[in-house]
């Protein structure tokens, strides 16, 4: 696996050399400027405003499960779209700079809207470094590093790890979900982690079990509040 890996991304990377430059989502049209999205993608892949709701389906999905500030999402995922394949290329295809380009554009959104203004560190979930070295990067680290960049704010890798290669969540029951990453994480660097806002945030989230373990965790920190962000909610 490894080796099919060292093999593709310069292949993949030589053929971004020679070959035009299309949208990542549809593959068809050239991509607006300083963008990996075309206009009509753009146009049609639209964010949900969840971020601006007292109540949006984000947050309901961890209503008494965890206690939390706020949680939205920035799109809504459905199975064959344009999103489903933006973040297909960016797990799976060697393609980070699509989690950064949709961090920017929802940190834009989020850096002047309550309670999201007053954040002090963006924190992603972690994938265990066997998994990573895989991949070759973090696809949610890519968000937060995009959500950093829109939000002016600081983000770190460093605040949580994954100390278990859990299998994996697919095709498991909520609460087979949770138990199979409930003791997957740890936090690092309690003393500077204290008394902060953090800004949680993930790929996807389906029913949430993972991001709830990562909550639990960062919460037992004296002082810590937690907010949610996510590139697409998806459906249960």
């Amino acid at each position: 696996m490894n080796f099919m890996k060292q093999l593709y991304f310069p292949f993949l990377y030589l053929t971004r050399l020679f070959y035009p430059k299309l949208c990542l989502a549809c593959e068809k049209n050239p991509p607006s400027p300083n963008s990996c999205l075309c206009t009509h993608c753009d146009y049609r892949i639209t964010h949900t405003n969840y971020h601006t709701m007292i109540q949006n389906p984000v947050l309901e999905r961890f209503w008494g499960r965890v206690a939390l500030e706020h949680a939205s999402s920035s799109y809504v995922f459905s199975k064959g779209g344009r999103l489903q394949n933006l973040i297909h290329k960016l797990k799976y295809e060697g393609q980070p700079e699509i989690g950064i380009e949709l961090g920017k554009r929802f940190g834009s959104l989020l850096k002047n809207t309550a309670p999201y203004d007053t954040v002090t560190n963006i924190v992603p979930v972690p994938l265990h470094p066997k998994k990573e070295k895989i991949r070759g990067y973090n696809q949610a680290a890519m968000f937060a590093q995009g959500l950093a960049e829109g939000m002016n704010k600081p983000w770190s890798e460093n605040y949580l790890i994954r100390v278990e290669n859990t299998t994996t969540q697919t095709q498991k029951s909520r609460m087979d979900r949770f138990d199979n990453v409930a003791n997957a994480f740890a936090v690092a660097q309690t003393k500077e982690l204290a008394h902060q806002h953090i800004l949680l945030v993930d790929d996807v989230i389906t029913t949430g079990a993972t991001l709830e373990a990562c909550a639990h965790k960062l919460l037992a920190v004296e002082g810590v509040k937690v907010s949610l962000a996510v590139i697409a909610l998806a459906s249960t």
